[in-house]
């Protein structure tokens, strides 16, 4: 083990080199790029890449100690899920700054204190897509929900047992809120 309890890194693994990149759709929202890998030996494979900025996640609790939490429609699925507040960062916007600007967003609520988790690579084989985690303390409620036009949901508060239910009986199918709690009660829990 290394300091502070984490594995070493890996040894370097050398890339395989792009040999050619073609663009295949941009929007604000989402990039999509074909690179081509040189494998050697004169074989070459396509291998399909995700641009999406980066994400800020947030574990919010109340001065009361409740977790608040958004159920969301998710379009991709056509389920509506229990879900942390959550969403891309700005270009340029500073993690604990968009991380402030989600929780107000989408709950109506400022923290008195934001501490970082570990953050995570959700997409970790097809897209450089980083969601940067924090829990929020002593939230209280200062304003309504600002959301974007496409944005569905509501916000509602649940007790620490009622959350740490959910996610052990794996009621938390979006990825971004299941793997900020587990680090949460692991690391702070």
């Amino acid at each position: 083990m290394s300091e502070g309890g984490r594995l070493p890194d890996p040894e370097f693994i050398e890339p395989l080199e792009v040999s050619e990149t073609e663009r295949i759709y941009d929007s604000p929202w989402v990039g999509l790029r074909r690179d081509w890998l040189e494998l050697g030996a004169g074989q070459r494979q396509e291998h399909h890449v995700i641009e999406i900025s980066d994400a800020v996640v947030v574990l919010p609790f109340t001065k009361e100690g409740e977790v608040i939490l958004v159920g969301q429609y998710r379009h991709p699925n056509g389920r509506t899920h229990w879900e942390l507040p959550a969403g891309r960062l700005m270009e340029g916007e500073d993690p604990e700054v968009g991380a402030r600007r989600e929780l107000l967003e989408e709950t109506g609520h400022e923290a008195a204190a934001l501490e970082p988790l570990p953050g995570f690579f959700p997409t970790n084989g097809i897209s450089a897509h980083y969601a940067h985690a924090f829990v929020a303390t002593g939230c209280v409620e200062v304003a309504e929900l600002d959301l974007d036009p496409a944005e569905r949901l509501v916000a509602r508060c649940f007790s620490r047992d009622e959350v740490e239910a959910h996610l052990d009986a794996g009621g938390f199918a979006d990825g971004f809120t299941a793997i900020t709690l587990l680090y949460w009660l692991r690391l702070k829990g």
